[in-house]
């Protein structure tokens, strides 16, 4: 082996390798400026949940309570947080939870419905009654009316009414059953046609002094329709319909929707159907 061999043996030459391609003048390289991408569209933000509307029951019959506690558990938009076993009880836990609608039967011990009623809504107006009654009740509707309860539900009714006056009253609504509005009428003319006559036509010379949007307006009312549908309806701003409301009530001379409700019937006036309906 010469001296040649040896040093090429000590020193190999590197290997051929090709040399990278410059790139063209015209060529930005990939790894100076980041490819193009769409920015990703922000997470949306969480629906804000809806109200969750806190219910009181008061009924003396246990029974009674577990039956509307389970009806009023079918709508998850609604939380009983509180029982009473009379009318004293219920005021007392209405002013403990501030529930936006109180249950309340009619005949309960040491302070009955109409009576809880009466001070509940005196004390805590906040609070929309809703009154159980039985059939045979007639004259403690009539008596609710005159002491601020907005809903009137039959304890023989369907279960889709229990929830749907409940709904209707913490909405700010008046809400009378079906049955509960024929057994009205029922006792109304029960008194006698001159009586109903009467009874009609004053209604007629009450309305008589409202101006046409505020009939309107007590036509919605006597449909149990709240500030909001009334507003969609006519396609006003809710606060003006709740302005036209407490007109109404001031020129009727009664305390709460229920009342008003119950003289659009006796008028005569009735909400006209939806325009999808017409």
């Amino acid at each position: 082996m010469n001296r040649s061999d040896a040093n090429r043996l000590a020193h190999p030459a590197p290997a051929h390798t090709t040399p990278a391609r410059p790139a063209p003048a015209d060529e930005t390289p990939a790894y100076t400026t980041p490819a193009h991408t769409t920015p990703a569209a922000p997470t949306p933000a969480a629906p804000t949940p809806a109200r969750t509307i806190r219910v009181l029951i008061a009924d003396d019959e246990p029974m009674i309570r577990a039956g509307v506690r389970a009806v009023l558990a079918t709508d998850p938009g609604i939380e009983v947080v509180a029982e009473a076993a009379d009318g004293h009880e219920a005021v007392e836990l209405v002013r403990a939870h501030r529930p936006h609608v109180a249950v309340l039967d009619v005949r309960m011990p040491r302070t009955n419905g109409i009576e809880a009623a009466a001070e509940i809504r005196r004390t805590l107006p906040a609070t929309g009654v809703v009154m159980l009654t039985t059939f045979g009740e007639d004259d403690y509707i009539l008596r609710a009316l005159g002491c601020g309860a907005a809903g009137f539900l039959i304890k023989s009714g369907e279960p889709e009414e229990l929830v749907a006056g409940v709904r209707a009253v913490a909405d700010g609504a008046a809400y009378l059953s079906p049955k509960v509005a024929a057994r009205v009428v029922a006792h109304l003319a029960s008194s006698g046609a001159g009586a109903l006559a009467d009874r009609r036509a004053a209604a007629r010379e009450r309305v008589a002094g409202l101006t046409p949007r505020e009939r309107e307006v007590l036509s919605h009312l006597g449909g149990g329709l709240s500030n909001g549908q009334i507003a969609r309806r006519l396609h006003l701003v809710e606060g003006t319909v709740k302005a036209h409301v407490s007109s109404v009530l001031a020129r009727l001379g009664v305390d709460n929707r229920a009342a008003a409700a119950v003289v659009a019937h006796e008028a005569g006036i009735l909400p006209p159907p939806p325009a999808e309906q017409r």
